[in-house]
């Protein structure tokens, strides 16, 4: 488990990653495009085509309830509170 304070923040790219190696070749379809949006994203304030950073993660969230576990509920409440900010 990664524990970081409120000044290191990760690349979505990295969280992508990390998103990958725990959710398998199960990833929900709806939530797919979305997380391969997201391997492309630095930070919550990039662009990718028209679309931002933050609504990419949100469109993610959406779409990810059926990814569950501890590993999930921690990147979901990351990922949160990237796109609070």
């Amino acid at each position: 488990m990664i524990t970081l304070n409120q000044t290191e923040k990760r690349s979505l790219s990295t969280i992508a990653s990390e998103i990958r190696r725990d959710w398998g070749s199960k990833v929900n379809f709806a939530a797919k495009p979305y997380l391969s949006a997201m391997a492309g994203l630095d930070t919550i304030e990039d662009q990718y085509g028209y679309d931002s950073a933050r609504s990419i993660v949100l469109y993610f969230l959406s779409n990810a309830s059926s990814w569950r576990g501890d590993t999930a509920k921690r990147i979901k409440a990351e990922l949160k509170a990237l796109a609070k900010r």
